[in-house]
């Protein structure tokens, strides 16, 4: 009887080992149906973290590629920067020195700021800009460079060399860039003899340039036939030589305000080529009369703060599309306004000329002016009819002027039907003219 005993006890064994054996099966198919995956023999061991991306001290590197370490206060160019380094972000530091060799690795390089840093042009290695060959935006900004890289990719889009010391630049340094579109230098100590006579040829995509706050005298030669922004203001400009605008047939935008320019400087053509033009402003200058030839297209003319002292009959009648005319703080007088100077003018529905020395109201004004700014000048009467033709006007001054009630002709405004705002003497009157206030002396 002992050996059936002990065959049965084996039995048991095996019988609980195979049950054992199968609900382990059964456990991990469960684990896998779940989707938690099995200890990968790949994975780092417990308690160590995975290699992290190559960042140096103090920057941020919140996606790959993309390293900032902007306003941290750094002296040094960073050293620990990845191969792989696609925009690099450096402004607002201290750093005085670019190597070449610190450059040159950066070979997928695709943006670069290191504008307000203490840069150099002797700090700068500008060997290193060559091998970027990817390069596309460059921002150097308020550095202390004296001269402009000799050479930058031909990658280049835009390039920011603003408020710096720059006197010179060099025929590669924006030359032979198929894919530039915009390049500001302004704010430098650029002559007309620091720049190279073929500064954009190989170019020709470039479309907004800004070089106000120099010391150019003429307009640099050869500019792109795709520009359409152009900011000259603030420099030492006296003329524009013949031929200067006449293959910039996209140009939308001309700036050339705060120069010295005069009527001698320019001739009848200087601005007849510009057939897409649209805004151009040349306050602040010499001008003694309204300039010739001025395109059909514009919409905004700014003429304050020149000599103007006259309109003759012919200048702006062409401008079909004008806008807006600004022609104050200049030496006006009524007499020197052509009668017929603004006929045909339909567009026309905001002229200002204040501070001038109109002595009345100009003859012939815009049929279609909805504001009129007559102030601080000499006028000391209104007729029946000085305003009879400005249907539309909406807003008028005539305050500082020398008018007084007895001299304010009491139908001066019988057409005047639109009329929501005026000034007089100092006193801004927004009723309507039929129920005047007192101190509006209507």
């Amino acid at each position: 009887m002992a050996r059936p005993r002990g065959l049965l006890q084996t039995l048991c064994v095996l019988t609980l080992g195979w049950a054992l054996v199968h609900c382990q099966v059964e456990i991990e198919d469960d684990v896998e149906e779940d989707g938690v995956e099995g200890v990968d023999e790949t994975a780092p061991p417990a308690g160590e973290k995975p290699d992290a991306v190559d960042c140096p001290e103090d920057c941020s590197c919140k996606a790959e590629g993309v390293v900032d370490c902007a306003g941290v206060d750094l002296s040094e160019f960073p050293s620990e920067l990845s191969e792989n380094t696609r925009q690099l972000s450096l402004q607002n530091n201290q750093i005085k020195e670019v190597t070449a060799d610190q450059l040159a690795r950066l070979y997928q390089l695709e943006t670069l700021n290191l504008q307000n840093n203490r840069l150099t042009s002797q700090g700068l290695e500008d060997e290193g800009f060559e091998m970027l060959d990817r390069l596309s935006y460059l921002y150097l900004a308020n550095n202390k460079l004296t001269g402009a890289p000799k050479l930058l990719p031909s990658s280049l889009v835009s390039a920011d060399f603003a408020a710096n010391q720059l006197t010179k630049v060099y025929p590669n340094t924006f030359g032979y860039k198929p894919g530039l579109k915009s390049v500001y230098l302004h704010n430098n100590k650029l002559t007309d003899a620091g720049l190279p006579e073929h500064m954009f040829n190989g170019s020709d995509s470039l479309e907004i340039l800004v070089m106000s706050s120099n010391f150019l005298r003429y307009v640099p030669k050869n500019l792109p036939s795709a520009l359409y922004r152009l900011h000259l203001k603030n420099n030492k400009l006296e003329k524009i030589p013949s031929g200067a605008f006449d293959n910039l047939s996209h140009l939308r935008e001309l700036y050339l305000q705060n120069n010295l320019l005069s009527n001698d400087g320019m001739d009848n053509e200087t601005f007849s080529h510009l057939s897409r033009l649209e805004y151009l402003d040349l306050s602040n200058n010499n001008l003694s009369v309204v300039p010739k030839g001025l395109p059909r297209s514009l919409v905004l003319l700014h003429l304050e703060k020149n000599s103007i002292h006259s309109i003759p009959g012919d200048v702006l009648t062409p401008i079909r599309n004008l806008e807006y005319l600004l022609l104050h703080n200049n030496k006006l007088r009524s007499r020197n306004i052509h009668p017929m100077a603004f006929q045909g003018l339909k567009k026309l529905h905001t002229l200002h000329m204040y501070n001038n020395q109109l002595e009345r109201v100009p003859r012939g004004l815009p049929r279609r002016a909805k504001t009129l700014m007559l102030l601080h000048n000499l006028i000391s009467e209104i007729n029946r009819n000085d305003l009879a033709m400005l249907y539309t006007l909406t807003e008028l001054n005539l305050s500082y002027n020398k008018i007084t009630s007895p001299r304010m002709h009491k139908e001066a405004f019988r057409k005047l039907r639109l009329l929501e705002s005026w000034t007089y003497q100092e006193t801004s009157c927004t009723t309507s003219l039929w129920a005047c206030p007192k101190a509006c002396r209507c």
